[in-house]
């Protein structure tokens, strides 16, 4: 490719990508490694160190703390985007939750879409490791990567291959639009992306910040993407004609939902709407763009996942009702009827029969397949509380739930219902919190995130993981009602194999002193503590030494 701004990062298995020289390093010899020319190789002058001075920054762009790059992101004229990403996602009592890169949450929605192309601007390290994850996670599609140095990054010529980038690959034969997204160094450093034009050659161009500093979790990440290209889309629609969905078009009024969810869910839905002569709408975030248009139409919007904030802003713009909770469970499924017929103004005879229609079968279902057992819940996908609820349904004793999520307006009617039922819940869920509930509830069963897991079997607790093992499976309506029990008693009945582990390994050790010995290793804490203040020392006089933080 003749561009050399923009580097294409392909998730398809074979072909090897090279980002640096780690390929040339030595290994078990000490031969030295050839040095390869990369700056020539990338078309790039050497680095200019931010401070001015040669060395003062150098290594500083990975390690600079949140707070510093929230201040350069400031000073760099990104403080309105703060403002408003901490009024749409606040943060409560905690910095941040303990998540993966929220960047992870918006890449994983471009490379969901159809004919859209995706870039990203960011240190070679943290796109390295979204690209792995997105490909851990099937995505199968090419990514593109935006590389910079200091002195690309502090004159501005990171914005001109940015858009010489963008230029470049919009192509109206192969995309409907194009998602360029800033991390953390880009955004901390104000490179300009509202300056980038609003189409090329008819392929639109989306440009949205994602840093770690200010949007705390992958799945409101989401809803950054989400809502910047429902924006887009109801701008479209204002000034004239848009293109009609690929779908044929259903004549009965639709409700559009939101928030990812398990494939049979939105099918559920749909014939839980049916009596009302409703039908279900696009899911957003949508699978190709024209979906946006139809999603706009449709007169009600569930959102499923509460916190799709700035999604809902675009909806409300649009004069669409939003309507919260989901239909899960007996009483989870009847109040969200109701809720759904009052926004769409449904007769009530209309409301009576879907109701009628479907309570007996979720009724059943949840008697076929009782759970009985204590169980604390905590993840960070957006759905625990309505997981929380079905299997309380189901029969559970649910004392604790935690999401790295935010309270919204759109979850109050499932954190009325929980705390009626003596729930414990905690937005903005720390792992901290999530383990200390677990220890002082004592459950049978602990469904969290993966270190809360590990400190649930290590404790001999049965665990499961949520994001794979429990908000993967369908939750509305009747399928929704028995898809829980199985899984769930299935490991609550694993108990005696944690205990057999532990009595196995009784004697063994743990931490430092794990393993069989001869003689076990003194507990040298003085050393502990002598090597700890040698470290925070070492931290402190590092951070003195950055003056202008340039990474993640």
């Amino acid at each position: 490719m003749a561009n050399k701004s923009l580097n294409l990062i392909n998730t398809r298995p074979g072909g090897e990508v090279r980002y640096d020289g780690a390929a040339e390093a030595a290994l078990d010899n000490n031969e030295p490694a050839p040095a390869p020319d990369l700056a020539a190789e990338m078309d790039a002058p050497a680095a200019v160190p931010l401070s001015g001075e040669p060395g003062k920054d150098d290594g500083a762009g990975c390690h600079a703390g949140a707070e510093k790059m929230r201040a350069q992101a400031e000073a760099s004229g990104n403080s309105e985007l703060l403002e408003q990403y901490e009024k749409d996602y606040p943060k409560g009592p905690h910095d941040q939750p303990q998540s993966m890169c929220p960047a992870f949450g918006s890449l994983r929605v471009g490379l969901r879409m159809k004919r859209t192309a995706t870039i990203l601007s960011g240190s070679a390290c943290c796109v390295y490791g979204l690209t792995f994850t997105s490909h851990f996670y099937g995505a199968r599609r090419t990514v593109g990567y935006v590389p910079f140095n200091s002195e690309t990054l502090v004159t501005g010529k990171l914005f001109e291959d940015i858009r010489e980038a963008v230029h470049d690959i919009a192509d109206p034969e192969k995309y409907d639009a194009v998602v360029i997204t800033n991390l953390c160094v880009p955004t901390a450093s104000g490179v300009p992306l509202r300056l980038l034009p609003d189409e090329i050659n008819g392929v639109r161009i989306i440009g949205i910040d994602v840093p770690g500093f200010g949007v705390p979790t992958h799945a409101e990440a989401k809803d950054v993407l989400a809502g910047a290209m429902l924006k887009y889309a109801r701008t479209e629609a204002e000034l004239g004609p848009v293109q009609a969905p690929d779908k044929p078009r259903d004549e009965r009024p639709a409700v559009t939902l939101l928030g990812e969810m398990f494939p049979a869910d939105p099918v559920v839905i749909g014939r839980l709407l049916e009596p009302m002569g409703l039908a279900a709408g696009p899911v957003v975030p949508t699978r190709e763009w024209r979906e946006l248009y139809a999603a706009l139409d449709s007169p009600v919007v569930g959102a499923i996942h509460p916190f799709y904030t700035a999604s809902i802003r675009e909806f409300t713009a649009a004069g669409r009702e939003i309507v919260g909770s989901a239909p899960v469970g007996l009483d989870g499924t009847a109040a969200w009827l109701e809720a759904i017929g009052a926004a769409a103004n449904v007769a009530r005879k209309d409301v009576d029969a879907a109701k009628q229609a479907v309570l007996p079968a979720i009724n059943g279902a949840l008697a076929s397949k009782p759970i009985n057992g204590r169980i604390t819940l905590s993840g960070y996908e957006g759905s625990e509380l309505i997981v929380a609820r079905l299997l309380i349904e189901s029969g559970a004793d649910v004392r604790y739930v935690g999401t790295a999520c935010p309270k919204t307006p759109w979850s109050a009617a499932d954190v009325e219902w929980l705390k009626s039922k003596g729930v414990e819940i905690r937005f903005r869920a720390s792992l901290e919190k999530d383990v200390a509930a677990m220890e002082e509830f004592k459950p049978d069963l602990a469904i969290g995130t993966t270190p809360v897991v590990q400190k649930a079997k290590e404790a001999g607790i049965p665990g499961l993981y949520f994001t794979n093992l429990i908000s993967a499976r369908p939750l509305m309506g009747p399928a929704g009602a028995g898809s829980l029990g199985d899984v769930v008693n299935a490991a609550m009945k694993s108990k005696h194999r944690f205990d057999q582990m532990r009595d196995f390994f009784e004697g063994v050790g743990t931490g430092a002193n794990a393993g069989v010995w001869e003689n076990i290793p003194e507990d040298v804490r003085t050393f502990r503590m002598k090597e700890k203040r040698k470290r925070i020392t070492a931290e402190q006089a590092r951070e003195k030494a950055i003056e202008a933080p340039t990474g993640c």
